[in-house]
């Protein structure tokens, strides 16, 4: 969450650099949580994207399923109808769209056949949504490098090290959900506990409470501040810091009675890279000592993508098995 200290300063500018990299820390260190205020986001965008979106979610069934994820092949795009997206194994009452940065075919990771890099899937029905979630991938691509430049600096690292390294060529994941309230006598989790698994997510959600976050007293809600995103880390870099900073567990339930709907967009290193631990910090332990052996027992080996596709393979096991395996169910 914030830890009642929402960091105001938007990270990137020199003069309020340091204080705001003090703030992430503490968040990081406590709550894996904070809000991000000052940010520059136009109040616009959100609103043609929300407008837009629930006009998708408006429509008939069959018109959604026109752009189905298994039409959007190893790029992993488009739309999942309620029930079909697994959290900790079990089915979550959401429906949602998967977009990622718009890649045309000519793209040498495209010709490569990499997977979860290509073109978009776009309702006909609703042509608004195509422009207003490519501006807001651009818009939050920026903020995101501008956020990681404070967690950088909060880490003792300078202010570019993601952006001239992990996230040079970062690996982006958008999704819009749907929560519809749950029906009658259910619990309807929309989405059960569970980690966000990259380095980090930025959320905008509606004025319909759902959020919750984990903490050393209990779950807590997450509730919108209107012109905020909660920002979070995720298990990528709880790992890179050797558990210094937290990925903290989380779930959604929409209790609101109404439709809720969340932006949840996923900051991530290089799809193709090697992702060796950060200097320093991922040799010390949880307390902040320097562990006997200067190593970092949480340190992953291999790329970016591996560890990726065997993540994302778990939400969708029957889509992994359709796009990007030979197999067959």
């Amino acid at each position: 969450m914030h830890n009642d200290r929402p960091f105001g300063t938007l990270p990137g500018q020199p003069a309020g650099l340091p204080g705001v990299a003090r703030q992430i820390e503490a968040a990081c260190r406590e709550h894996g949580f904070f809000y991000v205020t000052g940010h520059g986001v136009a109040p616009d965008l959100l609103a043609r994207l929300t407008r837009a979106c629930a006009a998708f979610f408006a429509l008939p069934q069959a018109a959604k399923m026109e752009i189905a994820m298994a039409r959007g092949g190893p790029a992993w795009r488009g739309y999942f109808p309620v029930g079909a997206e697994l959290t900790s194994g079990r089915p979550d009452l959401k429906e949602g769209l998967y977009f990622g940065t718009e890649l045309g075919d000519d793209d040498p990771r495209v010709r490569a056949g990499l997977p979860m890099h290509g073109r978009n899937l776009f309702p006909r029905q609703v042509p608004e949504l195509r422009s207003a979630v490519l501006d807001y991938i651009g818009a939050l691509t920026g903020l995101s490098q501008a956020v990681l430049r404070g967690v950088a600096v909060s880490l003792g690292l300078d202010a570019d090290y993601f952006a001239a390294g992990y996230t040079a060529s970062p690996t982006v994941l958008f999704r819009v959900f749907r929560y519809p309230a749950p029906p009658p006598g259910e619990e309807g989790w929309g989405a059960g506990e569970h980690t966000d698994y990259g380095l980090l997510t930025l959320l905008a959600q509606d004025a319909n409470r759902g959020l919750q976050v984990r903490t050393p007293a209990g779950w807590i809600d997450a509730p919108p501040v209107e012109g905020t995103f909660v920002a979070n880390i995720g298990d990528m870099l709880d790992r890179l810091t050797g558990g210094w900073y937290r990925s903290t567990p989380h779930r959604v339930r929409n209790v609101s009675g109404r439709d809720r709907l969340s932006f949840p967009f996923f900051f991530d290193p290089d799809f193709t890279a090697e992702i060796p631990p950060l200097p320093g910090r991922a040799a010390m332990s949880e307390a902040g000592h320097p562990r006997w052996d200067g190593q970092n027992p949480q340190a992953f080996t291999g790329t970016y993508g591996d560890y990726l596709l065997g993540k994302v393979s778990r939400v969708f096991p029957q889509l992994r098995r359709e796009v990007l395996t030979d197999e067959t169910s």
